[in-house]
């Protein structure tokens, strides 16, 4: 079983304790194309009543997107995706006391957010996309997720490998950049540019990911991966969902993305219980 050393992930000004306790991040789509709900929280007081609800719940961290990042999705200007973000976070500011973080692969929507009061940065393209990425995360003090992707999925590579290249190059950009290792989370980007082998093989590997020393969260939420494995909708997957995180937190993952807070927590608890049983 994953021996998990206590750390913190310092975001800004929140301090979130990273160990025994695996944190519970939860998803707030504010987009109307969200492949799990179908812009439920598009418009701003639904957001904020969804946010809310995932607080309730038991959520540590909330996890704000304003454009669809689905296989096949179509791009959104930077203009219109903060466009969607702006009320939302403006109305999380002043109620919502969970750290929130923006997840955005573009610059200059990131830069927007943090000065709204967002904490995490979570780009999905891991300082691959845009190239001031890492200036803006640096500049703001803010903590980052660093997800693996690919811009073409190549069913013969060693998936893991290539994570870990990925990542020290993330890494170096970081560094260049002046943001600290210790506010760095990798996402193994289960999901993205991707076969589905590949997913599999990536949530059973995660543990090869600890080498580079840094914080895990895993991000299987409803995706389709699992309707791969058994034939379900979105609303479906809420056992597969269940499952695969399960999985991760036997493998000392230390933040979980997910829809289901409620449900997802109460999995949590019982998996960290049974693995760090002595």
């Amino acid at each position: 079983m994953a021996q998990i050393p206590p750390r913190t992930l310092q975001a800004r000004d929140r301090a979130l304790p990273l160990g025994p306790r695996t944190l519970v991040m939860g998803i707030l789509n504010v987009t109307p194309d969200s492949f799990s709900d179908g812009g439920r929280s598009a418009r701003p007081d639904d957001a904020l009543a969804n946010a809310r609800r995932l607080v309730a719940e038991g959520a540590d961290i909330l996890d704000v997107g304003g454009e669809s990042t689905r296989p096949g999705h179509t791009p959104v200007p930077a203009e219109e995706e903060w466009a969607r973000l702006a009320p939302v976070l403006a109305a999380l500011a002043g109620e919502i006391i969970v750290p929130v973080s923006v997840d955005t692969y573009k610059a200059e929507v990131a830069e927007k957010a943090l000065k709204a009061g967002a904490h995490i940065v979570n780009d999905v393209w891991g300082f691959a996309h845009d190239p001031d990425m890492a200036r803006v995360v640096a500049d703001h003090d803010a903590a980052v997720v660093v997800m693996h992707n690919r811009a073409e999925v190549d069913g013969s590579l060693d998936i893991v490998a290539d994570m870990l290249a990925f990542f020290e190059s993330a890494l170096e950009k970081a560094e260049r950049a002046g943001v600290r290792r210790d506010k760095i989370v990798l996402d193994p980007g289960i999901g993205f540019g991707k076969t589905f082998p590949q997913n599999l093989s990536a949530i059973r590997r995660l543990g090869e990911l600890r080498v580079l020393g840094l914080p895990l969260l895993l991000g299987t939420s409803r995706k389709s991966l699992i309707g791969k494995v058994i034939e379900t909708t979105p609303a479906e997957r809420l056992p597969g969902t269940i499952a695969s995180n399960v999985i991760g937190i036997m493998a000392g993952v230390e933040i979980i993305r997910v829809h289901d807070v409620a449900a997802l927590i109460q999995a949590a608890r019982v998996a960290e219980a049974i693995r760090d049983a002595s």
